[in-house]
């Protein structure tokens, strides 16, 4: 293990990350808030502390190796999320504890958006900018923005890129260098937050809203500038449009690509992904819609843009609130739940499960089937027009085996801290699937949750992000041997 390498690593990724300290501390000077010293102090305490961990460490520049990307990735997340905590924790009066405050930091960059804090609107604009942006980083991961930029330091990348994309199928990349492909997807991402802050000023938002519901809309993250999150704007526009992107947040980014490369968007019908991603949302928005439109007060006009809109943010995993979807009737708030565990595509800023894995596990559980029938008959899972080897059919059912077992232990834990079953279920799959909003007592925020529970929320979210293998696998003995 090229220790020294990764401690290298590790502080420069550290020293980069303070500079998005400064954009807060400057908007705290523009708007006269109090809030800028936090955030310079911030950037001084992340600048030294990856200064002091680089400079001992500067000549070490072995080849990483894929555990050593696992690692890297890893100890990243945490420190990353630690550092992050630093604002929300310096002594003010909208200072909170270090459980809260590393809550918070952890939720934003995982992009889940559960969140300890009530009477968002009345916080300085320099926290509520901070919280957008750094979901607005999670999103596509800052590991994918330093791949970029590590190959111009003498760092190979491509360890990084492998441990941090989602998805099954890691070994693709859009172009021949990993850094060219990282560069792409970044650029793809920012172009698509201009065009989505764009269309919400037009649509209405003041300029700081519209950027700040950008970040958050496409990272999928469902960080909002008020308590009421999309609720607080009563417009159908605004509504629709934060569904169209995250319809094309929740896309897998190497179609954007081959789109944007080819000039044709048949790029993404050919997926199978893709249409499988269309027909589960659109099914789901079929039912929710109708049974609104059947079961509550509602009119037609509202039901279709409430169930529309609850569909694609809680089933892609952004967790964006219009209406308490928690108290909607019948069985509508446990089936937008169970959505989410499906998620949006691999390769994109969704979390759960990914469709990807699920549409395997369904042609996988056909093939079975039709060998139960057909005994002597050779089936294969195709994905597409070729059919996939068993190595990849058989990650996915790991993947889903170690997702329910660690489920499981998560909700028992949630239950261990004081919550009751329904919410401990709720909590385990807002944070597990980087959702934000659960069940019961959680089907707001996580203010009522004990410190315990908190933690245990952080460990889930980091699961989430991290697609679980890139986490668990440091638990194994044989990762930390020759």
């Amino acid at each position: 293990m090229q220790f020294r390498t990764i401690l290298r690593i590790l502080g420069l990724l550290i020293a980069i990350f303070s500079v998005a300290l400064l954009p807060p501390a400057a908007l705290a000077y523009f708007y006269k808030d109090g809030g800028g010293w936090s955030f310079l102090l911030g950037f001084f305490i992340s600048l030294v502390m990856g200064l002091l961990i680089w400079w001992p460490n500067r000549n070490a520049q072995e080849e990483l190796k894929t555990r050593e990307g696992f690692l890297i990735v890893v100890l990243f997340w945490l420190v990353l999320g630690s550092v992050g905590a630093i604002p929300f924790m310096l002594p003010d009066e909208h200072s909170l504890s270090i459980t809260n405050s590393m809550f918070e930091s952890f939720s934003a960059l995982t992009t889940t958006g559960a969140t300890v804090l009530t009477g968002i609107e009345e916080l300085p604009h320099s926290y509520r900018f901070y919280r957008q942006q750094l979901q607005w980083m999670g999103g596509m991961g800052i590991i994918v923005l330093a791949v970029a930029i590590l190959p111009l330091l003498g760092i190979g990348g491509m360890q990084l890129y492998q441990a941090e994309i989602p998805g099954p199928m890691k070994d693709k990349k859009l172009t021949p260098r990993i850094a060219d492909t990282a560069k792409h997807l970044w650029f793809i991402y920012l172009g698509m937050t201009i065009a989505c802050a764009f269309a919400y000023w037009l649509a209405g938002m003041t300029p700081f809203d519209a950027i700040g519901h950008s970040f958050s809309t496409v990272a999928i993250g469902g960080f909002s500038t008020y308590d009421a999150s999309m609720g607080h704007y009563d417009s159908w526009v605004i509504h629709l449009i934060c569904v169209v992107f995250l319809l094309l947040a929740a896309v897998n980014f190497s179609l954007h690509f081959a789109a944007y490369r080819g000039k044709t968007v048949k790029a993404y019908w050919r997926d199978p992904e893709f249409r499988a991603l269309l027909t589960i949302q659109g099914g789901l928005a079929l039912v929710t819609i109708i049974v609104l439109w059947w079961k509550s007060d509602a009119g037609l006009d509202t039901a279709w843009i409430d169930g529309l809109f609850q569909v694609a943010s809680i089933g892609l995993t952004a967790g964006f609130t219009t209406d308490s979807f928690s108290t909607w009737p019948l069985f509508l708030p446990v089936l937008l739940i169970f959505a989410s565990f499906i998620g949006g595509s691999a390769g994109s800023t969704a979390g759960g499960i990914k469709v990807i894995r699920v549409a395997l596990m369904y042609r996988q559980g056909k093939r079975e089937i039709n060998r139960l029938i057909h005994p002597h008959g050779v089936f294969s899972v195709r994905w597409g027009k070729r059919a996939l080897p068993d190595r990849v059919v058989q990650a996915v059912w790991g993947f889903f085996s170690a997702y329910a077992l660690l489920f499981v232990l998560l909700m028992l834990g949630f239950i261990a801290t004081g919550l009751d079953d329904y919410s401990a279920f709720g909590a385990t799959a807002a944070t597990m699937n980087n959702l934000g909003p659960g069940l019961g007592e959680v089907a707001s925020n996580f203010q009522s949750v004990s410190d315990g529970g908190k933690w245990i929320a952080i460990l889930a979210m980091l699961f989430g992000r991290l697609e679980i293998f890139t986490l668990l696998v440091l638990f194994s003995p044989t990762f930390w041997r020759h």
